[in-house]
């Protein structure tokens, strides 16, 4: 009987602790698959290439003839590895721009690369540049204008039609697709087959969005959506490459439709929101959109960079930094030497954590288990997390160094997978054995980077968490040293 009792108290212990150590419950909205790995890429480039490349114009009128399109040089891997060299992981390429050129020989128009003297007619621009992509270890994403100055039939129901048979080629012909990115440049002045006229539309009912974004995930499933509206990607409200602060992965976003946005409800998202809609920033690296020979000098610094960087992932949001390739179809000497050191500033930046020597403890763990412990914290592992017990509703990580340590830049993450939690944090340091406030805010989610105005000295860091809801949680906390070039005076 002793036994048995001893065997039942066991059993009945081991489901108290199976229960007691249980991940916290998700908080919905929560990111799908597409966008978790779309969490992870961070920064990746935007490429604006077309006919106005060689027109000088940023909006082509679409009465332009295909015969202007003529790269004296294109290289589709310089274009590529320029933007692997700045640390981009991706590249949206403008397939077609508002003034309906292709850059890929679509069977429903001759007003494309078939038509123009470069390959003699046989060129593929779509397929050089996804393919060397491929090549080097980026993700491929296409831009199709919703907008076409040159089609005869836009503002009519036959061109929707059109607009999805070139949607399909675009997403069946050029292997797997990471992001497709429709603007809200919609109805206008144009060209429209001669007939040279304004034709407006209705935003929200003309495209037939729901059909048109249904034929994305029939054909590219594991492809994200970008517009205003997302449905995965939203637009972040401006084209300055910073996100707002907070800037919540959260949107309701049934009152948006691409083209017809409230811009600071996209700045910083919704919350409460009952959709997963993260920013994305996107910036040029140029004043313009596309090449112009007369911006050569007018360069975005790499130390600009890194500061939209942290204006823009530091806030929970990507980075799409528009990088045009010039007439020779290569990207300009000034512009790769940017993107190179703008890679080499966030490198040494983030290249010593220094949470990894401290001592880490926290005020709670869930369940007292390690699977849920402040040793997650800095393991780099962004699926592991700390996190609290569901009954607590703040908590704080403390890491402490057994000497002083001199820092300027503080990591957050959240286990986005579990939604996201936190709605406020503070963080705190221990200087000469009495705790200040250094900073505090709101948002965290996928990333949320804090950047001290002077280098830090301090023998602890307190980093307090507090959520309405539910148990907070922490994926990754890291302290960097403050950034060396600031040293010198700032960007």
């Amino acid at each position: 009987m002793k036994v048995m009792c001893g065997v039942l108290g066991w059993f009945a212990a081991a489901i108290f602790i199976s229960r007691a150590v249980e991940p916290p419950a998700p908080l919905p909205p929560v990111p799908s698959a597409r966008q978790l790995e779309w969490h992870r890429l961070e920064v990746y480039g935007f490429v604006h290439f077309t006919i106005n490349t060689f027109t000088d114009k940023e909006w082509g009128y679409g009465d332009e003839h295909p015969s202007q399109f003529a790269p004296t040089d294109f290289d589709a891997d310089d274009i590529v590895t320029a933007l692997r060299d700045g640390g981009l992981k991706g590249l949206i390429l403008t397939c077609k721009h508002h003034d309906g050129f292709c850059l890929w020989p679509s069977r429903y128009t001759e007003h494309s690369v078939r038509h123009s003297p470069w390959r003699n007619g046989q060129g593929d621009v779509v397929r050089e540049i996804c393919e060397a992509c491929r090549r080097h270890g980026l993700k491929f994403g296409v831009y199709l204008s919703p907008w076409d100055r040159n089609h005869p039939e836009y503002g009519r129901p036959a061109y929707v039609t059109y607009f999805r048979q070139q949607l399909r080629e675009l997403l069946t012909q050029y292997g797997p697709i990471f992001e497709v990115w429709f603007d809200g440049a919609n109805g206008g002045e144009g060209y429209y087959g001669g007939a040279r006229e304004r034709r407006t539309i209705d935003r929200r009912t003309y495209y037939g969005w729901d059909e048109t974004w249904q034929l994305v995930r029939d054909l590219q499933p594991d492809a994200v959506i970008f517009s205003d509206a997302g449905p995965d990607v939203r637009w972040v409200g401006n084209e300055r490459g910073i996100a707002g602060d907070p800037c919540w992965a959260t949107l309701n976003r049934e009152d948006f439709c691409p083209g017809e946005a409230d811009r600071r409800r996209l700045q910083h998202g919704d919350r409460p929101g009952r959709h997963w809609v993260p920013a994305e920033c996107d910036v040029s690296i140029r004043p313009g959109w596309f090449y112009h020979s007369a911006e050569d000098t007018r360069v975005r610094p790499a130390t600009n960079l890194v500061e939209l960087y942290f204006q823009s992932v530091g806030r929970g949001a990507s980075l799409l930094l528009n990088v045009p390739p010039d007439r020779r179809g290569r990207i300009h000497p000034t512009d790769r030497a940017v993107l190179r050191e703008f890679r080499q500033l966030l490198d040494e930046i983030f290249a010593t954590n220094l949470a990894a020597t401290a001592q880490c403890t926290a005020s709670n763990v869930r369940g007292n288990c390690a699977e849920f412990g402040t040793a997650r914290l800095a393991d780099g592992d962004r699926a592991t997390y700390w996190a609290a017990d569901d009954i607590v509703r703040a908590a704080e990580v403390e890491l402490r160094w057994s000497t002083p340590v001199e820092w300027g830049v503080l990591d957050l993450r959240e286990p986005i997978q579990l939604g996201q939690r936190c709605d406020r944090w503070v963080v705190e340091v221990e200087q000469s054995g009495e705790w200040r406030t250094v900073a505090q805010g709101q948002s965290i989610g996928s990333r949320h980077l804090w950047r001290a105005p002077k280098p830090v000295r301090c023998s602890a860091v307190r980093i307090r968490i507090a959520s309405d809801v539910v148990c907070p949680a922490l994926s990754e906390v890291g302290v960097y040293p403050w950034p060396k070039y600031l040293r010198t005076g700032p960007p």
